[in-house]
């Protein structure tokens, strides 16, 4: 089988549409299905053996670190040489409406991925009034695609509500062995907590959409240290108002597993997730995760049994579900046994299975056989 994968965001640019882009097409090749990658510049060839074409990006003057790619008749003629079977667009706004084109012309079934909260994202950067318009233009964008797959029940349940069809889950999966409690590190943690300190981590995007601002409710818990883990233009800021806590930077590999199952609490802030991998993440690792009742977050965290959830936004119950868990190292040891066995089964094989099921139900007959 051929596919396109056209997304919004492609390395060096690390985030969750880019990191389930990778983790697909190195799972679609493994299989020998063929992949083309369309994505915003900058250049690259390759990856994971499969070819790349890049096109123009145009940087946001509200977020410089996003480039949103910019569809042209040469990505048309890219995706027409390549002859896909299906054509699968990574969270589309602009370059996959001329994704979603390509396959129109080509006369090939479409797979659209909600990813990302476009609206929730531009909130937070002063552009509410814009939210109604970008839905109305994702209403109509995933209208036209054979079938939009939903990260999370609570995002079936909003896109239901506004009257996107046809729609079907497909959540994430979390690489076991890279997050996994055997990379905790006593080594790390005596540097980090040299007077046994409880670790408290956030770990992800230092920008206005992920909310990291409420870390400043943290500061003080008696017997903590808040380890920060990331880097993004709220990064100055945070370390003026947090100036005890440890900031590691942006960190990958080995050292962002040792980092996260070294945690003995994971704190996500951000309110408009999708899904949030990180999270995932941060179960796999063993580590209880208090995170926000809203958008992904609501599948993957059971409260008293995981870790806790607190209402959006409000930082005292924040604040509070961190310190009954610091308080407490009896249930941080129960949720922590919790934490990993809550996402077992949770494998990229296993989530790439159910892909191509999606697949072969829009390919139908003999390429459906062929695809799965």
């Amino acid at each position: 089988m051929k596919v396109t994968i056209v997304t919004e965001s492609f390395l060096p640019r690390v985030n969750g549409v880019t990191n389930s882009v990778c983790r697909v097409t190195e799972q679609l090749a493994a299989r020998g299905h063929e992949v083309l990658v369309i994505a915003p510049a900058p250049d690259r060839d390759r990856y994971a053996g499969q070819a790349v074409r890049t096109v123009p990006a145009l940087a946001l003057p509200c977020y410089r670190s996003f480039a949103l790619g910019v569809p042209t008749g040469r990505m048309r003629a890219a995706v027409r040489d390549f002859g896909p079977d299906i054509v699968h667009l990574a969270s589309p706004v602009v370059l996959g409406a001329g994704g979603l084109t390509a396959a129109r012309e080509l006369d090939v079934p479409a797979v659209a991925v909600f990813q990302t909260d476009v609206a929730g994202f531009i909130r937070q950067y002063g552009l509410g009034a814009a939210s109604p318009a970008v839905w109305r233009w994702l209403r109509r964008l995933h209208a036209r695609a054979d079938l939009t797959l939903v990260p999370s029940s609570p995002l079936l349940a909003e896109l239901e509500r506004r009257g996107v069809p046809r729609l079907a889950l497909w959540a994430r999966g979390v690489d076991q062995e890279r997050f996994n409690p055997g990379h905790r590190s006593e080594s790390l943690r005596a540097r980090l907590a040299p007077a046994g300190e409880v670790l408290v981590g956030y770990v992800g995007r230092l920008a206005a959409e992920k909310r990291p601002r409420m870390l400043a409710a943290l500061a003080g818990i008696p017997g903590t240290r808040l380890v920060v883990v990331g880097d993004g233009p709220e990064e100055g800021r945070l370390r003026r108002m947090l100036p005890d806590a440890a900031f590691t930077g942006f960190r990958t590999g080995q050292e962002l597993s040792e980092l996260v199952a070294s945690l003995d609490v994971f704190v996500h802030t951000g309110a408009d997730e999708t899904f949030c991998q990180a999270v995932q993440e941060g179960l796999a690792s063993g580590v209880p995760v208090v995170a926000p009742a809203a958008g992904g977050p609501l599948d993957l965290v059971r409260p008293g049994h995981n870790g806790l959830l607190f209402t959006p936004d409000d930082e005292a119950e924040l604040r509070t579900a961190v310190a009954a868990l610091a308080g407490d190292p009896l249930l941080r040891r129960l949720m922590s046994l919790n934490a990993r066995r809550s996402v077992r089964g949770r494998s990229w094989d296993m989530i790439c299975d159910q892909l191509l099921g999606h697949y072969a139900g829009l390919l139908g007959g003999t390429a459906a056989s062929e695809a799965a």
